[in-house]
């Protein structure tokens, strides 16, 4: 159900090593991983409507493949730039420090 899995996030910080929180390499990638999530999504939705997308298998096992390869498609789509809606994000968020 998950789009991008949790071992994919950032760990949290060791409590004591406060950082910055307006670092502008966390909020990009912050906003990276939040443009994978949507995309994800968008990926799920065309999946689940039956159009076809990534095959059509109906047993566990390819469902979990399909799962993950959307997962992972929609990772290096962020990273690749995507939609574009990561850098919008990081920008609007660093205009204002």
């Amino acid at each position: 159900m998950s789009q991008v899995g949790i071992a994919q996030l950032q760990p949290l910080s060791a409590a004591g090593q406060a950082r910055k929180p307006d670092d502008p390499d966390r909020v990009r990638d912050a906003a990276q991983q939040f443009e994978a999530l949507l995309i994800g999504q968008i990926l799920r939705s065309v999946r689940e409507s039956g159009s076809g997308w990534l095959g059509s298998g109906n047993d566990s096992s390819s469902d979990c493949a399909t799962e993950y390869a959307e997962q992972h498609l929609a990772t290096t789509l962020a990273q690749q730039g995507g939609l574009g809606l990561a850098d919008l994000i990081s920008q609007g968020l660093l205009r204002d420090r």
